[in-house]
């Protein structure tokens, strides 16, 4: 594909002060990322307050007694902190929003984006088709990434910069492991301290005018199964004794298997996927409960 965008140009993205090498990422080279200019947390201005506090709550009402693992075992509480290494969902875990519905409502096409991302996310249809599919509706374009950066930062998940600090200060290993773009997803990442390196995710391609060609097939968090072969990666390259997956889809709870992680715990602070919630180990609205149990 001669004519694409370097994505390594920029300094912002070198590799200092990173703790490991780096996986190997087929491709990485040849997507554009975005230098990030909004250091700060914020919520974006067209939405109030009371939106947000909204967005907060699950997506259904929970009756008392319908998820019998709001309360970990032993086991799960022995694994969960003997873990030496967590990898995070960034979109409804990490991040308050989905990513490609927040991109897609930006360039015009958000509610038929937001369809397939329930799709995908409930696991009732393969993650490639969906993401292709989604990408299809509106093809961004560089410069409409690069304007949708700037006029909509992250907003960051209630308690999770505290968590991530914690984890950190006990020499716990972080990881951003999603189905979003690295194009968005650095941001986030620099905001926690997470090293760039720890990130695993996928890569929007453009043509050296910018224009949009499509993602790179060949990054494993692009299908089906990707975070679960991305979790065992991490984990047979650095020889982590326990690992542990916090995310809120099908995709997440689908890293929880033999060489991948020991323990998924649900997130559902933002969106409640009930058929994934009832399948966690560990199930959880707040990350308060995750940092006062370490």
């Amino acid at each position: 594909m001669a004519g694409l965008v370097s994505a390594r140009a920029n300094p912002i993205y070198s590799s200092h002060n990173l703790r490991r090498s780096p996986l190997p990422r087929p491709m990485a080279s040849r997507a554009l990322e975005i230098p990030y200019k909004h250091p700060a947390i914020a919520l974006r201005p067209s939405k109030s307050l009371s939106f947000v506090a909204a967005s907060l709550q699950p997506s259904k009402t929970i009756s008392a007694g319908q998820f019998s693992n709001t309360l970990p075992t032993e086991e799960v509480l022995n694994i969960w902190r003997s873990a030496g290494a967590v990898c995070f969902d960034v979109d409804s875990t990490v991040c308050l929003d989905e990513g490609i519905d927040e991109l897609a409502d930006f360039c015009g096409a958000g509610k038929a984006v937001a369809e397939w991302t329930t799709k995908a996310m409930s696991g009732s249809v393969p993650f490639e088709e969906a993401l292709a599919a989604r990408l299809s509706l509106f093809n961004p374009s560089l410069s409409q990434v690069q304007d949708f950066l700037d006029k909509r930062p992250p907003r960051i998940s209630p308690g999770i910069a505290g968590l991530i600090k914690k984890l950190m200060a006990k020499n716990i290993d972080v990881y951003l492991v999603s189905g979003g773009f690295r194009q968005m997803i650095n941001p986030v990442a620099l905001q926690l301290g997470i090293p760039l390196e720890n990130i695993f995710a996928n890569q929007l391609l453009f043509g050296s005018s910018g224009e949009f060609i499509g993602f790179d097939a060949k990054e494993p968090t692009s299908r089906s199964g990707g975070k679960a072969t991305a979790v065992q990666q991490i984990r047979k390259v650095h020889n982590y004794k326990a690992l542990v997956m916090i995310g809120d889809g099908a995709t997440d709870l689908e890293a929880r298997k033999p060489g991948g992680a020991d323990l998924f715990i649900c997130y559902a602070g933002v969106q409640l996927r009930e058929a994934v919630a009832a399948k966690a180990d560990w199930l959880i609205f707040d990350f308060e409960e995750l940092i006062t149990s370490l």
